[in-house]
């Protein structure tokens, strides 16, 4: 859970802050002037941020996962243009629409 203080709070009860950090791995949000300027959290987390570990969110990583199967599959050929592919896929609805019709 992360609580917000202010920078004042945070300096007049900084031991307090830091037992609740190593303690009960508790993070401070420290603002000043209503703004953030600052976190204090465990060492453990610190070192885990530093090791790109869970630096991006899931969905940016799977759309990276997603672009690098994209280049093997397709080696150095460009990708298609998008909306060249919704129009190809448009005419062909339209032609199998038709000849159902008919």
């Amino acid at each position: 859970m992360t609580r917000t203080v202010s920078a004042t709070e945070a300096r007049i009860h900084f031991g307090e802050l830091l037992r609740g950090v190593t303690e009960r791995g508790e993070t401070f949000l420290v603002e000043r002037s209503g703004k953030p300027q600052a976190v204090v959290i465990a060492v453990e987390e610190y070192d885990r941020l530093r090791a790109g570990q869970d630096t991006k969110p899931d969905w940016e990583r799977q759309l990276d996962e997603l672009y690098a199967l994209l280049r093997r599959e397709r080696g150095d050929r460009p990708m298609p243009d998008a909306v060249e592919l919704i129009n190809a896929g448009r005419e062909e609805r339209d032609a199998e629409l038709l000849a159902a019709v008919r």
